[in-house]
């Protein structure tokens, strides 16, 4: 009688993949209002959210304009400077750095996506519980869905585009990253996110995912070999 096969964790990941990529890559993380007690006291954590709430005012809309956005940067800094363990103020910064290479076109500025990718690596690291099964706040998941979710956008869009990843690449992290890699890193920030609450991103951390790629071409593999054995069976036209 031939012994079990004991599988490697690669092979459980792959399987695991196959019956339920989502799941599996992403699952859920423990969401609380009683979790995650927050660096500030309540009372500072409220001022705090207001100040910020002030802040991006004038950015909440389709468009905002070229000074809104520079304003928002610049506030956003010096709400950082008083209070800088408040996560959220480094997610916002980095979602403003965002806009504004889409509007003047700094994307050429060789400090701009260090920058964006540092404010984001602030607020995943402020944010994020001491370990993985650490339950939560919503404020806390709210952040660390966003901040993933956007780090996963800009790694994915790397891959894609030559002139962006030029970009991307002047990241210390990411400067010997080949396009395969950049992809790897956004499946990974897309689980994250989706884990912390965004749907977009958990279906994204899906399709990006190198082993529910794998998983796939496994499937398709197996039902076109099926398909032709029917085919070519005895009694099936050829």
């Amino acid at each position: 009688m031939a012994s079990a096969t004991q599988l490697t964790a690669n092979d459980a990941a792959i399987l695991g993949a196959l019956f339920d990529a989502e799941a599996s890559l992403t699952g859920h993380a423990l969401i609380s209002s009683a979790g995650g007690t927050g660096i500030y006291d309540s009372k500072t954590t409220a001022q705090v959210q207001r100040l910020e709430r002030e802040i991006l005012l004038d950015m909440n809309s389709e468009n905002p304009p070229l000074p809104s956005i520079q304003a928002a940067i610049i506030n956003l800094g010096k709400l950082i400077e008083v209070y800088p363990d408040y996560a959220s103020a480094y997610n916002n910064r980095a979602q403003a750095r965002r806009m504004l290479t889409e509007i003047d076109h700094t994307l050429e500025d060789a400090n701009t996506m260090p920058l964006i990718f540092s404010d984001l690596a602030r607020a995943i690291a402020l944010a994020s519980p001491p370990n993985p099964t650490a339950t939560v706040s919503p404020e806390q998941a709210k952040v660390l869905a966003s901040a993933h979710t956007h780090r996963a956008y800009l790694l994915y869009r790397a891959s894609r585009s030559e002139d962006f990843g030029k970009a991307v690449r002047r990241v210390e992290a990411m400067s010997t990253r080949d396009k395969d890699g950049l992809e790897e890193m956004a499946s990974r920030d897309f689980s994250a996110g989706g884990r912390y609450g965004n749907r977009i991103a958990k279906q994204l951390a899906v399709q990006t995912n190198p082993y529910a790629k794998l998983c796939g071409s496994i499937v398709k593999e197996a039902l076109r070999k099926e398909m032709e054995d029917y085919f070519s069976g005895p009694g099936q036209a050829v």
